[in-house]
């Protein structure tokens, strides 16, 4: 499992290749919305996943840990958008989809292992919390 420090790099290296990505897009209606809608999904994730790390409670971090993967959803959708429709026939395209779902699967799993260790209350069957 990547430590915080790998995810926080990892993260920010996406947001970098996605604003390169981005840059690669047509200049026309399409490819601007397509940018922009990546853009926002695809450097949100990243500066929400510092969020989480400073969160205040178990609760606060796997919320925005919720909200990172959201946003690693929606990033991954525009970019098999940008795929499906060729609008960039950037040889990066592929690499960046795969590391977007591989940061989707990670965040996943980290959220799961967060609810399942964060304590229980007292008095509360075992998986109620």
């Amino acid at each position: 499992m990547a430590t915080g420090d790998e995810l926080f790099e990892r993260l920010t290296a996406l947001a970098v290749r996605i604003i390169k990505l981005s840059q690669a897009l047509p200049r026309d209606v399409v490819g601007q919305h397509v940018a922009r809608q990546l853009l926002k999904s695809g450097t949100s994730a990243g500066a929400n996943y510092e969020e989480a790390r400073g969160a205040e409670s178990r609760a606060d971090f796997i919320h925005k840990l919720g909200i990172v993967l959201k946003e690693l959803k929606e990033a991954r959708y525009w970019l098999m958008v940008t795929s499906r429709t060729e609008l960039t026939r950037s040889p990066g395209l592929g690499p960046v989809l795969s590391e977007c779902e591989e940061l989707c699967a990670i965040i996943g799993k980290s959220i799961l292992t967060a609810k399942k260790n964060r304590p229980r209350k007292k008095g509360g069957r075992p998986g109620s919390s």
